[in-house]
This record gives C-alpha cells, structure tokens and sequence, in this order.
C-alpha cells in the first residue's frame, strides 16, 4: 500500500481522528500534515483550548507519518511543549517531520503551527513492527 491508502484506512478506522475534524492536507513516506479548528467544546475552564487537543492533533500526525512506510508502527514515547494559547475558532496545522529511521523505531518531530506562528513543538517515538499494512 503507498501512504495515502495507509492513512486513509487508518483514518477510516479512527473515530476520535475524526471527532476533532481532523483534515488530512499531505501525506508522503515518513511526512504528514494534517489541520483543524479549535471548536467550542475542546476549550477548558480558562476558555482556552485544552492541552490534549494540540497534543492528539500531533499524536495523529505522528501515527500516520510512522504508518506511511508500510510498517504498523505504534508510539511509544511522546512529549510536548505548548508555547502559545489557543482559542475557539483557530485553525492549526500539525507537520510532522521523520527525523531517523531505524530497524525498530522511528523518531519524529512535529510542529503544530496557527499560520505562520508555531504554538506547541511534540517529539514522539515510535515502535516498528514486523506487521505490514496489507
């Protein structure tokens, strides 16, 4: 399967991809980009979006980057850092970026960008299995 038909399964499968309104804007071997918009009921008490809406855009965008060679890959490791608030009604865009890729596992970086502005910076890891996407 090439990236696009590996994403667009695992996207077909994933109801929480979905629920956030995640749009799949390019997808290539170890690269995805994906974007959103901060909805009313992802902001928290402070009326701001909550951070698990930021970081689950990146997680998206790292699964399907890790995904794109045909391996299922799964993660392992993550972080993030949120540099800047976001409200409802922004649009974000996560660029996921492969930074080595091993036997094993992969090592990605994504940025989560509001135009021009980066707002939060993940890493994550990823375990490779031998499974391959079919």
């Amino acid at each position: 399967m090439n990236p696009p038909e590996i994403v667009n399964k695992m996207f077909m499968n994933d109801a929480f991809s979905q629920w956030l309104g995640i749009a799949v804007e390019e997808i290539s071997e170890g690269k995805c980009v994906l974007s959103m918009t901060i909805r009313k009921e992802m902001t928290n008490g402070f009326g701001i979006a909550h951070g698990g809406i930021t970081y689950s855009l990146a997680d998206s965008a790292l699964a399907f980057a890790a995904n794109s060679h045909g391996r299922q890959s799964v993660s392992i490791d993550t972080s993030i850092n949120h540099i800047e608030a976001l409200k409802e009604g922004d649009k974000i865009i996560a660029i996921a970026t492969e930074n080595a890729l091993k036997n094993k596992f992969g090592f990605y970086t994504i940025e989560i960008k509001k135009e021009e502005k980066t707002v939060a910076l993940f890493k994550g890891t990823v375990f490779r299995s031998e499974k391959e996407w079919v």
